[in-house]
């Protein structure tokens, strides 16, 4: 193994161990000395990659936007955008966005057109977020941190995952896929409110991140979601 691979090998378990302590202890209780141990690295080794704990935190949040970028792209409409992923050689949809969120929106979507595509893409990101957020440690870390009143947050993971969920919104009431008197701001008040809520409570309780728990949320929601006989009836 050459210098260079040794350099990245450590400084990928630095960031998981990261963020694991980050995820189960907080920003504030993590300590450099035990990142380092469950590591399996030296302080010095730790400290050549991140200079003190707030670089490590800040390297989590990037990485962990990146992460939620591959599983949305932007929005249908364009908006949703990941400044942070232009900087890495994340721009373009066929690079970052690689999920269903960004399957929809890379399809070519006029007038009357792709009206199921829309909200079974937010059905399924949905769905695609969950299972990341359950697998992912840095991802789910990044959102921790984006709470954690101690730490002073670079990346409004948040943030990006509800004007995602506004920008498919907007984009399927455009198109007639939105039951008559739905207003969009409306459904994303209570998709990005429910399943922010869900990623909070999960952080103690697993199962608010199941399949389970989410296919109930929308077995409940699309009825009132779209039109009489259309969108997503099965799969939720």
């Amino acid at each position: 193994m050459t210098k260079q691979e040794r350099a990245v090998r450590t400084r990928a378990a630095v960031l998981r161990s990261a963020a694991e302590i980050f995820d189960t202890d907080g920003f504030v209780s993590a300590s450099l000395s035990a990142i380092s141990q469950r590591a399996g690295v030296s302080n010095g080794a730790l400290h050549f990659h991140f200079a003190n704990k707030g670089a490590l935190a800040e390297a989590i949040e990037k990485a962990a936007e990146q992460r939620l970028w591959r599983i949305t792209g932007p929005a249908p409409d364009g908006s949703g955008g990941c400044e942070g992923c232009h900087d890495h050689g994340h721009g373009s949809r066929s690079e970052a966005g690689t999920g269903a969120g960004a399957r929809a929106g890379g399809e070519g979507q006029g007038e009357g057109e792709g009206e199921v595509d829309l909200i079974q893409s937010l059905v399924e990101t949905s769905h695609e977020l969950f299972d990341a957020l359950n697998s992912d440690v840095i991802l789910r870390a990044g959102f921790t941190l984006g709470c954690e009143p101690s730490w002073s947050s670079l990346v409004d993971l948040h943030g990006q995952w509800r004007d995602w969920i506004d920008g498919t919104l907007r984009h399927a009431a455009k198109n007639g896929a939105l039951a008559e008197g739905t207003e969009p701001e409306d459904v994303v008040t209570v998709v990005a409110a429910s399943t922010v809520g869900f990623e909070a409570l999960g952080r103690k309780d697993p199962s608010w991140l199941s399949r389970q728990r989410l296919t109930q949320f929308w077995k409940f929601m699309l009825p009132r979601l779209v039109p009489p006989g259309t969108g997503p009836q099965k799969g939720t």
